[in-house]
């Protein structure tokens, strides 16, 4: 993978023990964020925001294809609505923030790992769960719309 790279972006991903460089992930963590994410980067952070009262929906997020195409677009699509929503937002990236991401997983078992992810707990307790092979072929609309009957049952 390091061969893709420039030597200066190789050594940055080395130097922030991310798989991959600042400058591709920063728009693709940007995007949730800027639509009310809050972004988890440690295991405490995970650990926090599961302990909140209320849903908490959190996102898996990635570099791939599904991610940008579908996942992000779909998720933010999906709380337009804004009757039955999840309380609180929360998003880690794999590839880069490796100790929120490995945590929030454990909190996902027992669903194999999977980026992107999208998962919603009530009260700190996985009530639903979309992998990314739920994600993949799917369009950012049904994406929306599947989670906002979601969000209409648990939240």
């Amino acid at each position: 993978m390091f061969g893709l790279f420039k030597k200066k972006e190789r050594k940055t991903i080395k130097q922030n023990n991310s798989m991959y460089p600042e400058e591709l992930v920063a728009p693709m963590r940007q995007e949730l964020v800027t639509n009310g994410f809050e972004e988890l980067i440690t295991a405490e952070d995970v650990e926090n925001s599961l302990k909140k009262e209320g849903t908490n929906l959190v996102v898996i997020n990635s570099v791939c294809g599904c991610a940008a195409g579908t996942c992000r677009p779909g998720v933010i699509a999906s709380l337009k609505n804004e009757d039955k929503v999840p309380t609180t937002l929360s998003t880690a990236f794999a590839g880069v923030h490796k100790e929120a991401v490995q945590t929030a997983r454990e909190h996902m078992l027992p669903y194999p790992p999977s980026s992107p992810a999208i998962a919603l707990f009530k009260d700190g307790n996985l009530v639903h769960m979309i992998e990314r092979h739920h994600i993949e072929g799917r369009s950012a609309e049904m994406i929306s719309e599947h989670l906002q009957e979601v969000y209409k049952e648990f939240c």
